[in-house]
């Protein structure tokens, strides 16, 4: 297993995989149309225009077992020391440890941003997502009833946060 730096070229189809499969068959993204290939150019040009890293995990033949990412939590420019993450591993690969190293990794990148706060939307029912936060020491900072509907369910949308102890010296503006 071999973490890399996710680019378009290199991974953008197995990203797109990843992600069309959680729209189709779960409540982990709360949309309803499969994103396009085209869709990942846009995806990867607001990744790299902030610097946010998009860090994947590879097995030995080099395809994407997995991947974490972070991005604007709200446009405003109070809010630039908060993003919102997203882990997502294939789903050949789910229950091995993939999204916790991830994850583990995504965090050192937001700390090595002078990030302060990280955020994740996880479906209320979604129990290994919290479990896996809860462990890297999320913590539940609310949740929004009947905030999105899919498969024929209102869903709740719970919001966990780690705050880290960066930056040393916040600025305004």
């Amino acid at each position: 297993m071999k973490f890399v730096k996710c680019t378009l070229a290199g991974h953008g189809p197995a990203i797109l995989d990843i992600l069309n499969e959680q729209i189709r068959s779960s409540t982990a993204v709360y949309e309803y149309v499969e994103r396009t290939p085209d869709s990942m150019v846009a995806w990867f040009k607001a990744k790299d225009a902030k610097n946010y890293p998009v860090i994947g995990v590879e097995d030995e033949s080099g395809a994407l077992m997995g991947f974490a990412t972070y991005g604007v939590f709200r446009e405003r420019p109070a809010y630039k020391y908060t993003v919102e993450h997203s882990v997502y591993v294939h789903q050949d690969h789910r229950g091995k440890g993939l999204g916790l190293a991830l994850m583990e990794r995504l965090i050192e990148a937001a700390r090595a941003q002078d990030l302060h706060v990280m955020v994740g939307g996880i479906d209320a029912t979604n129990a290994v997502s919290i479990a896996l936060h809860e462990k890297l020491g999320f913590v539940h900072a609310g949740t929004i009833r009947e905030s999105g509907y899919k498969f024929g369910s209102w869903l709740d949308l719970a919001f966990y946060q780690l705050t880290l102890q960066t930056p040393s010296k916040p600025v305004e503006g």
